[in-house]
């Protein structure tokens, strides 16, 4: 995979369902650098994809060459315990939909994003991408990680019957500047961030941090995942899943006082067991990514924690009141 501007983008409208969120940003500012004929955002209020009219309405006004489907309803453990009912259902449809008009309009390539939540809850660490389908995912986020799954099918469906050019990615726990804040949707790097920066501020002796620490996840720093989809946008048009990440695997217990450290917080890390861990593990196997398209991840983790923390110190208002 070369950093250079191929001639792969010089002619190509690339529409990104979701580009105006933490991802999609990232995403826009990469494929800015290949300089594509187009770059097209549609914002939710523009098109609700939640409604196939709507998605051939968007499809049909912008006539792209490219779908990268982002465009998702997501959260940390607590959102997913809250409202499992509206983050099976909103994903569903609207990856469906999407999917359905890119083939029935005849869209060149479509790169839908799935994610690591689609896992097993008992997954052999790192994670393969043949181990999909091999148990439930862990419960409390399993509607999301489910209905995320089922365009897997859809897209190798599709591909079979149809010769639809479709793929299916799946960037593991994503973190950088532009994540979400908010507590009532923020994932675990951002929640940690926060809590560490108010409890600084407040002069408090302690925080206290949902689970037992023993959870261990894999985190992707933003713009190496863009990086990544705008690799196999170019290079890759095969059925098989693809897995985005570090293959670097970091327990729970070890980030929490990492974070704190950055931020400067020097008090007690309380944890609480009578809240959930989520997924036990996560941890990647990123060989296949490798081999099909090239992709490596660059930025090493403290240095991406440091952005993170940096751009959320001078963007608070920002950071706290995106949903």
């Amino acid at each position: 995979m070369g950093d250079g501007v191929s001639d792969f983008w010089g002619t190509k409208r690339v529409l990104v369902t979701g580009g105006n969120g933490f991802l999609g940003t990232a995403l826009r500012a990469e494929l800015e650098s290949r300089r594509p004929d187009a770059i097209i955002t549609p914002s939710s209020a523009e098109f609700d994809l939640r409604h196939p009219t709507d998605v051939d309405k968007m499809l049909t006004t912008h006539s792209p060459d490219i779908v990268v489907h982002l465009a998702a309803r997501v959260g940390g453990i607590g959102a997913n315990m809250e409202r499992p009912a509206d983050l099976y259902l909103d994903n569903l449809l609207m990856g469906t939909y999407v999917i359905d008009a890119a083939r029935r309009l005849g869209i060149a390539k479509t790169v839908v994003i799935g994610t690591i939540c689609s896992y097993p809850k008992f997954t052999p660490v790192p994670f393969s991408e043949t181990s999909l389908w091999q148990g439930y995912p862990e419960e409390t986020n399993a509607p999301y990680g489910v209905a995320k799954l089922v365009q897997l099918v859809q897209v190798q469906s599709n591909r079979a019957q149809y010769g639809q050019s479709a793929i299916y990615l799946m960037p593991t726990n994503l973190y950088g500047p532009g994540d979400k804040f908010n507590s009532s949707v923020s994932h675990v790097i951002p929640a940690i961030i926060k809590k560490c920066v108010d409890a600084k501020e407040a002069g408090a002796d302690h925080i206290d941090v949902w689970g037992t620490g023993s959870a261990s996840r894999e985190f992707l720093y933003v713009d190496d995942a863009a990086r990544g989809i705008v690799a196999a946008t170019e290079f890759y048009d095969g059925e098989d899943p693809v897995n985005l990440g570090t293959d670097e695997e970091r327990p729970i217990r070890e980030l929490v006082p990492l974070i704190a450290e950055l931020v400067g917080f020097e008090g007690e890390i309380r944890w609480d067991p009578s809240k959930p861990d989520g997924q036990p593990r996560r941890n990647v196997d990123t060989s296949r990514a490798a081999e099909l398209f090239g992709f490596r991840a660059q930025i090493p983790f403290e240095e991406g924690l440091r952005r993170t923390i940096d751009w959320y110190l001078s963007h608070r208002a920002e950071a706290e009141t995106r949903t």
